[in-house]
């Protein structure tokens, strides 16, 4: 069956701007945990016929692997690509929105092929990032307790979280190289 659904999505740090092609449906969403859920769940009903990321210094790893595990068919671009392609079309301007709009288009005219991860890889990027929520949700729920804290605990409830930002950096390494060996990543280096 021939998808006509094409997803451009632009990644920033803390927010995903996303773009739906033919039907012009544009949409902003957190970049983190809850987000990436939102997203796969907004996104794997429409089984659009690629998704494509822009390479954007990382933080499109945590997005890309979500979207992978997913098992959604998805592609992450050179920046300089879409950007010559913003121009060839007549968009000079540049912001998150916009360039989600340009890399919608791309995906259509260019159709990039997707490289879905092999079984194994996806359920082992979705066993890692279920491992990123857990120790995000702890941190939060330390943050949260620190605050409140008397001053005689909070050096006892710090320690956690130190030891969390230093096993969610680890993780975040963790994914960067597994997502890097895939498939997904090689084609984009190819």
């Amino acid at each position: 069956m021939e998808h006509s659904l094409f997803v451009g999505i632009d990644v920033a740090k803390d927010r995903l701007d996303v773009h739906l092609r033919p039907t012009g449906e544009t949409f902003s969403i957190g970049h983190d945990a809850a987000g990436l859920v939102a997203l796969t769940e907004r996104l794997v009903p429409c089984a659009p016929a690629i998704v494509v990321l822009e390479a954007t210094g990382g933080y499109e790893v945590t997005v890309a692997a979500a979207l992978a595990s997913a098992r959604l068919p998805i592609a992450v671009v050179n920046p300089r690509q879409i950007r010559d392609f913003a121009r060839a079309t007549g968009q000079l301007a540049k912001t998150d929105a916009l360039d989600a709009r340009a890399l919608a288009p791309v995906a259509e005219a260019v159709r990039p092929t997707p490289r879905p991860l092999p079984d194994a890889q996806a359920d082992e990027l979705r066993a890692l990032l279920a491992r990123r929520r857990q120790l995000v949700a702890m941190r939060t729920a330390e943050q949260s307790r620190l605050g409140s804290a008397p001053p005689r605990l909070q050096t006892d409830i710090q320690a956690p979280i130190t030891w969390l930002n230093t096993r969610l950096a680890a993780l975040d390494d963790d994914l960067d190289t597994t997502l890097r060996a895939s498939p997904v990543w090689r084609a984009r280096e190819e």
